[in-house]
């Protein structure tokens, strides 16, 4: 018997599994909710007819789901949703499967378990690597992680149509994806800050940023390369919204420390990152994103923080 799903969260990544799952998903209909209701109204008009309905609380998207997909932005907002679940109104959760695709701390996802636990609720943590193209397309790489028979429960909702991949942490600590997933955002910003500071030093040391990001071509095609590209295009300035947002980066990379300095260690590579989207969040606001610590670190460099759009 094909399951309802409730779909909570409609950022850059959810809109995309939104889409697979509405293409290619077994479910018998999905329920959006979004804490902005006209977001979730206007995103539905754009989705095949009759398979899709909005819900106007998060109780109410889960009264009539047996399944329950989260991705919000950060811990704070994982625990309001949590906490809607689990309250009265939302009645019997007993028979439910709550399944959080958010990215947050390894705690934040023990606690949530344990709330859901308390009220019969079965969950997984199934955190998601991609960037939104990679979400659009049905490529994502997923962490699911819980009892065994609730991950093969929600695999028909991944395999073949939201994610490419799948690291499977069947039977395993929930709180192990979500650090997965802390350490795997901060290796990508790292690669990021990274890729910054060599596109700077290539173009004032007279090597050229053409050249170079030839080199980055040619040996990081993918992700990498695409980062070259929207660091030169001025993507990384002009967009008015950003694909992985300063906000959320900087929660993820407070993880990683906290996890660190809690393992007895000091990570001196995120500090750094850190430091060059702090000066992002100054320059562009809530609207910056994680490609233009390369601008952050232009103008540390005695240039201009928009390079122009100049390759």
């Amino acid at each position: 018997m094909a399951e309802t799903l409730a779909w909570i969260g409609l950022g850059n990544i959810g809109r995309g599994i939104v889409k697979n799952l509405i293409q290619k998903g077994p479910q018998s209909n999905l329920i959006l909710y979004n804490r902005t209701i006209s977001k979730a109204t206007a995103f539905s008009s754009t989705l095949e007819k009759g398979k899709v309905t909005v819900a106007s609380t998060v109780s109410d998207a889960v009264k009539s789901a047996s399944i329950i997909f989260v991705c919000v932005g950060d811990d704070a907002a994982v625990e309001s949703v949590i906490n809607a679940i689990i309250s009265e109104e939302s009645g019997d959760i007993s028979s439910k499967t709550v399944v959080d695709c958010s990215t947050v701390h390894p705690d934040t996802t023990r606690k949530v378990q344990k709330l859901l636990a308390a009220r019969d609720a079965a969950f997984v943590a199934c955190p998601v690597f991609g960037a939104p193209a990679a979400a659009d397309a049905g490529q994502l790489v997923v962490v699911p992680a819980g009892p065994v028979e609730s991950v093969k429960k929600i695999t028909p909702y991944l395999t073949g149509v939201t994610a490419r991949g799948i690291i499977d942490m069947s039977g395993q600590d929930v709180g192990r994806a979500s650090l997965l997933k802390v350490l795997g955002n901060t290796f990508i910003l790292n690669m990021v800050e990274t890729l910054g500071e060599a596109l700077v030093v290539a173009e004032k040391s007279g090597l050229g940023t053409d050249v170079y990001q030839q080199w980055v071509n040619a040996f990081f095609p993918g992700p990498v390369a695409g980062y070259a590209t929207r660091m030169l295009s001025g993507d990384y300035y002009q967009r008015e919204e950003p694909l992985f947002a300063v906000d959320l980066a900087r929660k993820d990379l407070r993880h990683a420390m906290t996890v660190a300095k809690d393992s007895g260690m000091r990570l001196r590579s995120v500090e750094v990152a850190d430091a060059y989207l702090k000066e992002v969040k100054a320059e562009r606001g809530e609207k910056g994103d994680v490609a233009a610590v390369y601008g952050a670190i232009r103008k540390e460099s005695g240039l201009d923080f928009e390079n122009g759009g100049q390759k």
